[in-house]
């Protein structure tokens, strides 16, 4: 079974020899990773907004390959503080760990949020310069007859938005100054999808939208607002894709607790459901309720369990997982996030070991 295969047997809810895995990883991770293997230092964005080849994702077993064109990409851009393409400022935050010194990238500064004037004649970058997915093109020419493919679009609507005018005067906008909230959001919606379409054209297997809308216990906004704010804009999303290429799996990203809108997303086409954050939804509930409607990609925490549990908790929290996630397939395996910094290895290994994958450090 090539990995490919075996990504698209668990979407169609098919039997596969062991669940697909995915992961990306932090720049300091990545880079004890490659000491694991012998390699050479590199770089690596967690994103692949450009091109850092795929040596980590090979080794690690890993069936699909993702690269990421669209605003959430200037995260991990550099290593000091810098302005991004949308003028969103960034700060560049040290912490410490037992495994050494990390760096936080966070925005610093919202360029729209005390201008009103500005933020209503916001216009987003260009989203069809050749550019911007020249990485991708060579992830899909030479990996795609064996691995599956994703195209990463998220922080889609949201996330950008509230980057550009600051969450809590988005927040503020939505009830005071919503033709604000709507240019914002027509913006940042419309150069994603324009992005999500130019990945369809090029033949991804999946495109991966969403936003972070669920908070530890609930949602950050109202159902109802999402609905009035989000909802549209999403369908159409969907709408222009499966235009574009029918077979196109949707997946949707949000941290957090978002049962409230699982069935508005299940309505609207949404194949797969990411993250899976378990700290905060139950994944037997979520297999119960949907587990017939939606595929689950992710579900491993790196919250509590990979950087804070034993070897044991690894592979209690895995057989949990497999059992209710990935009962009757429909599971990709993967961590809820980036792994961070603070992750034992041998916890790292301790995974892959529990999913099956060979262990291929020299």
């Amino acid at each position: 079974m090539t990995h490919r295969e075996r990504v698209i047997r668990a979407l169609n809810h098919l039997e596969t020899d062991r669940p697909p895995f995915q992961a990306t990883f932090v720049p300091e991770f990545a880079d004890r990773l490659r000491k694991e293997y012998n390699l050479s230092p590199k770089r690596t964005d967690p994103h692949h907004r450009d091109w850092y080849g795929y040596d980590l994702e090979v080794l690690t077993g890993q069936d699909a390959l993702q690269a990421g064109v669209g605003w959430f990409t200037n995260y991990y851009l550099k290593d000091e503080p810098y302005t991004d393409e949308w003028n969103v400022q960034w700060n560049v935050e040290k912490y410490q760990t037992s495994f050494g010194t990390g760096f936080n990238t966070n925005i610093g500064k919202n360029p729209l949020k005390d201008d009103d004037k500005a933020a209503l004649n916001f216009k987003a970058p260009n989203p069809n310069k050749k550019s911007l997915y020249t990485h991708l093109d060579r992830l899909l020419k030479e990996y795609q007859q064996e691995y599956y493919i994703i195209g990463r679009v998220h922080c889609t609507i949201f996330e950008s938005a509230w980057a550009l005018r600051g969450l809590d005067s988005l927040m503020m906008d939505f009830y005071i100054n919503p033709e604000i909230a709507n240019h914002l959001l027509n913006e940042t919606s419309n150069y994603h999808l324009e992005v999500a379409k130019n990945m369809a054209r090029m033949g991804v297997d999946m495109i991966w939208l969403g936003d972070d809308m669920g908070a530890q216990s609930s949602l950050l906004i109202d159902p109802e607002l999402w609905r009035e704010f989000f909802k549209p804009r999403l369908v159409k999303i969907i709408k222009e894709l499966k235009e574009i290429k029918p077979d196109v799996r949707i997946a949707y990203h949000s941290d957090g607790n978002i049962y409230d809108i699982i069935p508005d997303l299940v309505d609207i086409g949404i194949d797969i459901l990411n993250p899976i954050q378990i700290d905060c939804m139950d994944p037997e509930i979520l297999n119960e309720k949907y587990g017939e409607k939606l595929c689950f990609f992710g579900g491993l925490s790196v919250q509590s369990t990979l950087p804070f549990g034993s070897t044991h908790d690894i592979r209690e929290e895995y057989s949990r997982l497999k059992k209710s996630l990935g009962k009757n397939g429909g599971w990709i395996c993967a961590p809820t996030h980036h792994l961070q910094l603070d992750t034992p290895i041998e916890n790292f290994f301790a995974l892959l070991k529990e999913i099956g994958i060979e262990d291929k450090r020299k």
